[in-house]
């Protein structure tokens, strides 16, 4: 038999937070975000009749605008930094194959493009 699943939400209200379950009348309220998950559970087990252990919680916090913002442009310049770490990564291997090609020893490519002789042999051989 399938577990119920409940949608809730809190959000940041003074120095507490505020909990929502979707389906339920009221609300109840947590300190901490490492409280809202027992007090959910509390509040659903009491509403509903149920041990606090048969049903699972699905909970979404819900942030300050401002800090949504802020948060969702940090995934964006960790996607950037991401797929330039990877050009990169591409551009010191097309370095290394093109110094081998010209003659060089892997430990005087190494050397050139200042990694170790081990990571110079694996960017030629990549």
């Amino acid at each position: 038999m399938k577990r119920r699943e409940w949608q809730a939400t809190a959000r940041q209200v003074g120095k507490f937070w505020y909990i929502q379950i979707e389906g339920l009348r009221g609300s109840t309220q947590g300190r901490s975000v490492k409280e809202i998950d027992m007090m959910a559970r509390d509040y659903i087990s009491i509403m509903t009749e149920t041990e606090p252990d048969s049903f699972d919680v699905n909970m979404q916090l819900l942030l300050p605008d401002d800090v949504a913002a802020t948060l969702k442009r940090a995934g964006e310049l960790r996607d950037i930094a991401d797929n330039a770490r990877k050009e990169a990564a591409i551009e010191s291997r097309r370095a290394a194959k093109a110094l081998r090609a010209s003659g060089l020893t892997v430990r005087d490519i190494g050397a050139a493009l200042g990694v170790s002789f081990q990571r110079a042999h694996q960017l030629v051989k990549g």
